[in-house]
């Protein structure tokens, strides 16, 4: 069978083939369309793998013709492979891992390798905030009881709807009319059965529409069908009353649950973000009732655990014990309502000492801290520390004999919480004597520690931080004294009383769009460089302004010293320092609908020849950049001035980078120097390319031709070349 209807276009008629089946009657004859039901599907479980793992893999691989001056070598390279993983159990518990392996053949930079597996509790409440922010309530066992109410509120509110639309409905309007007929027929028939001429009075009932008889309304009580019919209406109306009352109050029960579930989802998030410490998260968490899919078991061990850390790792402690320390071995911090750490390991290198490529005696560190409270808020903590550390720095002194290194001390470590953005940390401590001075009076380890009429090997420091709401102030203040026999794996020098201080300030102007830092600092680093017995009293000032404002310049203007490291001999080296001026100037703009960055960079150093080798001694620099980004082709120029008291150089550069398509891309560019007074004219050039193969991963390779300072006031070539590859998963 086939129906003809309209098609799209104007007086066109199409035939639908319909297909005949057997109605509910057995009449083959009445078109019907397959009823078909949907084919219920078992519900997916969604498997959660025991792993998931995410991050990237780096090789890095370098090669310099000519290292910059005060260093003399040539031909190095440095080979260099990282990778990064972040690993998260069962979709609950994150941990990092992290290796690092760097090999190559300069004399100043030692081969290094490593690996870190690292659990922090701020990784674990990161997880736990991905978690609150797509909380899904409507999946939580807590959510049946809700989720029952929508039931029963969908079920009465389609009973109102269905009695809204039967008093509504046009039949009713209809039998009514009806009803009324049939009264006004029965009262004729009631008063005249016949009318003026004998004849029979007419009735007017419809056929279609069966109304009581006479009969039944007498026995109801009533005299008419429009009574009876009202009476049903009423009945249906006290129905609706009492269903639509069932509906307000099954309706206010279910907008008062979720209001709670809601401000449970609300109070996760707060707990998490805003919480003063750990053991308050801990105390609100509890009370919420939270299911497994959101704290999954031992999250109250995770959050008391504040780092725990195995292979190369960090020992970040107090100022008077083991601060900024690189290990290799194992270091956990536990803090619910008591705090216990402990470290233990070979110290691997610092951060400012990891360039020397010298021999060093073996060194290790033991370190165990027990104490009350919260590390964010107050709390007392007691530290043990033992080991052996190269507090004398003999390799000023070749001839020198390594001393014995053993060190043991202990401290006592306050802080106290003043109010949310205020706070004060103390600590005093006393060490060991230095190996001469406990052979001098004939001591041990242990009791030169513990003798308490002895003054020398004592030390305590205070620090401070205060924020001021009003204006957006920021203060950081620290004072250290430490006696010249006081011994730490926090401090190098060692034979001279060392005072160290500090002042810092922070202050946001004209609504946070210009900040301006400054700092008064003495000593407040320690120089593995200086020999024993050498105590710093210079005072170091920086200040620094930054200004930014939407659609304008960035601007910034810094004041402060700056560091430069010598080699003298072999295994010899010294440190200088200087200030520098530093101004820059930089603008993101659209010009004609193309896209532009300036930046204009302006360098003074504050040094002379006769503390530093550095050629560009007391030299004004300047350097302008522009750029333009014209879809997949990026253009840039720019010009550099290098000045002091005996010459000048001149400089000028040229770089175009093309993107050919998303994986392949290439640049090149071109360097011209000029060299006042001795004439000299040089040309360098730069090429680079990036492919990014799929499901491989990113190659970037680039060579350069530069120049460098070298003898005699003079540049000399240099040429770099880098290979890098990166695969992210």
């Amino acid at each position: 069978m086939c129906y003809t209807v309209h098609s799209d276009r104007c007086k066109t008629m199409i035939q639908i083939p319909v297909a005949l089946y057997a109605g509910p009657l057995g009449d083959t004859h009445l078109p019907a369309l397959r009823e078909r039901k949907p084919v219920a599907f078992s519900p997916v479980v969604q498997r959660i793998p025991l792993l998931q793992v995410h991050g990237n893999v780096t090789y890095d691989g370098y090669y310099q013709s000519n290292s910059d001056t005060p260093y003399l070598e040539k031909d190095i390279y440095q080979h260099t492979l990282t990778t990064n993983l972040d690993i998260t159990v069962k979709n609950q518990y994150p941990v990092h891992l992290a290796f690092s392996t760097s090999k190559g053949n300069s004399m100043l930079f030692r081969n290094l390798t490593g690996i870190n597996l690292r659990y922090s509790n701020r990784d674990f409440k990161q997880l736990l905030l991905d978690k609150a922010r797509s909380w899904d309530v409507g999946k939580l066992k807590q959510l049946r009881e809700v989720d029952s109410l929508k039931a029963r509120m969908d079920v009465d509110w389609a009973k109102i709807e269905r009695l809204k639309g039967w008093f509504t409905a046009p039949r009713q309007k209809q039998r009514m009319v009806e009803a009324r007929e049939h009264d006004y027929n029965l009262r004729y028939q009631d008063s005249l059965a016949f009318d003026g001429l004998g004849l029979k009075k007419p009735t007017f009932t419809r056929p279609f529409m069966k109304l009581p008889d006479k009969k039944e309304i007498v026995s109801a009580g009533r005299d008419s069908a429009v009574a009876l019919l009202r009476e049903e209406f009423a009945q249906k109306q006290k129905e609706l009353d009492s269903l639509q009352k069932l509906y307000t109050g099954l309706e206010k029960l279910y907008n008062k649950k979720r209001a709670a579930l809601g401000s449970k989802k609300a109070s996760l998030l707060e707990a998490i973000k805003n919480s003063k410490n750990d053991e308050e998260m801990l105390t609100s968490l509890a009370s919420m009732n939270l299911p497994d899919s959101i704290l999954p078991p031992g999250y109250k061990l995770l959050l008391s655990m504040k780092s725990l850390g195995i292979g190369r790792t960090m020992v970040d402690y107090s100022e008077l014990t083991a601060k900024n320390i690189s290990i290799t071995g194992v270091q956990a911090e536990f803090n619910p309502s008591w705090y216990v750490a402990f470290a233990t390991g070979a110290v691997d290198y610092r951060f400012r000492d990891y360039v020397l490529n010298a021999n060093r005696p073996k060194q290790y560190l033991n370190i165990i801290r027990l104490g009350a409270g919260q590390k964010e808020g107050n709390n007392v903590i007691v530290s043990f520390y033992t080991g052996k550390k190269q507090v004398y720095n003999y390799n000023t002194n070749t001839n020198a004999q390594a001393p014995d290194n053993k060190i043991m001390g202990i401290s006592v470590e306050g802080r106290w919480q003043i109010n949310r953005n205020n706070y004060l940390v103390g600590e005093v401590a006393k060490s060991s004597l230095p190996y001469y001075a406990r052979a001098a009076s004939h001591q041990s380890l242990g009791g030169s520690m513990t003798q308490m009429g002895q003054r020398s090997n004592e030390a305590f420091s205070v620090s401070g931080f205060s924020y001021v709401p009003r204006t957006a102030t920021r203060f950081t203040g620290m004072y250290k004294l430490m006696g010249p026999d006081f011994q730490s794996f926090s401090l190098y020098s060692s034979g001279s009383q060392q005072v160290a201080w500090l002042v810092k300030a922070e202050q946001p102007l004209f609504r946070k769009q210009l900040t301006i830092t400054g700092s008064v600092k003495r000593n407040a680093f320690n120089n593995i460089f200086d020999s024993t017995g050498y105590s710093s009293k210079t005072i170091f000032k920086s200040i620094q302004a930054t200004f930014r404002r939407r659609n304008w310049p960035v601007l910034s203007l810094g004041y402060y010293p700056s560091s430069q490291l010598m080699k003298l001999a072999e295994d010899k080296f010294m440190e200088n320092m200087f200030y520098t001026l530093v101004g820059t100037a930089s603008h993101n703009y659209a010009c004609k609908g193309i896209s532009m960055n300036t930046m204009l960079s302006a360098t003074r150093f504050y040094n002379r020849q006769t503390d530093s080798s550095f050629v560009y001694f007391n030299s004004s620099n300047l350097q302008f950049t522009q750029t333009l980004f014209l879809k997949s082709l990026t253009l840039s120029g720019g010009a550099t001035l290098s000045a002091n008291l005996d010459y000048a150089l001149y400089g000028a550069d040229g770089n175009a980078q093309y993107r050919i398509n998303s994986w392949l891309e290439v640049g090149a560019g071109i360097v011209y120097n000029y060299q006042t007074v001795y004439a000299n004219k040089q040309i360098g050039y730069s090429g680079n390319t990036r492919l990014n193969v799929p499901k491989v991963g990113e190659f970037v390779l680039m060579a350069d031709k530069g120049f460098v300072p070298g003898v005699n006031k003079q540049l000399v070539p240099n040429k770099t070349g880098r290979l890098t590859y990166t695969k992210i998963f």
